[in-house]
Formats: C-alpha cells, structure tokens, sequence
C-alpha cells in the first residue's frame, strides 16, 4: 500500500477503513510524495550541474586554447609522449595535448594542463588545437599511418609549423620527411645506437646520459642571433660567451643551412645565425636574456 501511494500506482478503490487510518494515510502521502518529488529534484539538479560544471569547464579550456600562440602540440600522450610533456612542463612552456584516451593524460588533467581528448589524425582536432598559431608539433603515435596523417594534415594547415614525427618503422623515416616533417625520431633506432655506445665506449656513453639527465647542470641551448642583438657582427672571441659566462659554441648554423662545427675564435657572428652552445644552466638563461 505503501508503495503504490508514493508512486502513484494504485490498484483499485482500496481505502483505509478507520479515522486513524484515514489520518495516516493523508499524511503519508502528503509527506511520501512530497518526499520522492524533492528527492528526484536533487538527483537531477547535481546531474545537470555536474554536467553544466563540466561544459563550462571544457569552454573555458577552449577559450584559453584559441589565446594561445607560439605554443607546442603533443599529438599521444604514450610513453613518449609523456616525456615530451614533462620537458615542456618543466621550461613552463604553453603546450596542448591531443589524446583520444581519456586514462593516458588523467596525471595531466589535475595540473589543468591544455588537453584535447579527439582524433589528432582529424583536421579539424589540429584546428581546435591552434596549430595555425603554434610553433611546433609533435606527433607521437603508436601507428606510423597515424602520423602520416597528422604530419600531412598539420603542414597543409601551417606550412610554418616546425614538425616532428615518430617512426615506428625504420622505413617509414622517408615518407614522413616527404610529407613535410623536419625531424623524424625513431626510437628503436636510438635505443640501438645508445645501447651500442654503451657497450663500446661506457665513458662516453656515461658523459651524454648525464648531460641528458642534467647531473651536471649542464644544458644544450640553441640560441637565435635576431636583429638587436648584442652579439650581431662580433667575432666569438670578443663576446662574453667564454670570459664571463663560460660557455662553449660547438656550433653556429648559418642563416643559408651552412653549419660550422667547433668555431674559432674569430669566428664572424651575423644575424640570423643560430648558436649551438652548452654550459651551466645559469650561465645559458643570462645569455638568453642577454639576447633579447
């Protein structure tokens, strides 16, 4: 009885025979349904709020996604690129990830870092993405059809966009370089080749894993002499890479692709040029700054 009066069911004229009866029955279904009424009332308003908190939330994401320039893409939140993020992370660089599965960048979501959860192979993903504003790109899928896709999808939208992309497969190298990539990593081939260093030159291969790892505090820089700066139209040895900030030029890339390994000292600096420096990470963010 209990039941069909607080749902509203009924089944025939079955009324309560006693005052008592008709007393309790008027007061419970008063209160009963009542009840059920303001209980369905609060199920639904925390659904629609939690939905509308999450709607706002991912248009706020997007407004904050449309703002950005000069930022970096992730195309796969795997295991490389995972690490790809948390370098970007750590030079507090501005980055936006594109993953279709929502568990790989669940450790990113808490830090609300910039997160797309599409098809990177969509143009219309890259789209959302800012890639006609971004500076670089990398795709890190587990499939080298997939960043084919996103390599030639990416150029045609930004013919500017500095691109790199992962090879799962030796051969694939080519065909991502002609699609329009910049760099291709494959990672078995690396792998092979570290492991190779490690096995026949340990010392070697001990001084560049702690360069990678930054056991030294030491830092590969590339830095762009642009116009302004201090160093336009100076020899290296009359700068204060060596004297005052000791840091070592291995290398300057000409603005026309020549690249002159292990400079002298009378080495011309011009504009344009990009110097490949290694030293103490603090040394290299004064000439960061100094550059400017």
């Amino acid at each position: 009885m209990a039941t069909e009066t607080v749902t509203t069911v009924g089944y025939g004229d079955i009324p309560p025979r006693t005052t008592a009866g008709k007393i309790f029955a008027t007061v419970f279904m008063l209160l009963g349904v009542g009840t059920v009424l303001y209980a369905l009332t609060v199920l639904a308003q925390a659904v629609l709020q939690s939905e509308i908190i999450e709607a706002l939330g991912l248009r706020q994401k997007r407004r904050e996604m449309e703002k950005l320039e000069n930022h970096y893409i992730v195309c796969g939140a795997g295991r490389v690129g995972r690490r790809i993020i948390r370098n970007l992370q750590k030079q507090n660089l501005p980055f936006v990830i594109i993953e279709r599965d929502e568990k790989k960048v669940a450790e990113f979501v808490e830090i609300g870092a910039n997160i797309l959860i599409a098809d990177s192979t969509l143009e219309e993903s890259l789209r959302q993405a800012g890639v006609k504003r971004a500076h670089g790109l990398a795709t890190c899928l587990a499939d080298d059809a997939d960043n084919l896709y996103v390599v030639l999808t990416a150029r045609d939208l930004n013919e500017n966009l500095h691109i790199v992309a992962r090879a799962v497969e030796e051969q694939a190298e080519p065909k991502l370089i002609r699609a329009g990539a910049n760099r291709v990593v494959a990672p078995i081939i690396i792998g092979g080749q570290s492991m190779a260093r490690a096995l026949l030159k340990p010392t070697i291969a001990d001084f560049m894993d702690s360069i990678v790892a930054e056991n030294f505090d030491l830092v590969f820089e590339e830095v762009a002499v642009k116009k302004g700066s201090v160093y336009i139209d100076k020899e290296l040895k009359d700068t204060n890479l060596s004297t005052e900030l000791n840091l070592l030029v291995v290398a300057i890339r000409r603005k026309s692709g020549e690249m002159i390994f292990q400079p002298a000292a009378d080495t011309h600096i011009c504009e344009g040029d990009l110097l490949i420096v290694i030293g103490k990470a603090e040394s290299m963010q004064k000439l960061v700054t100094a550059n400017k």
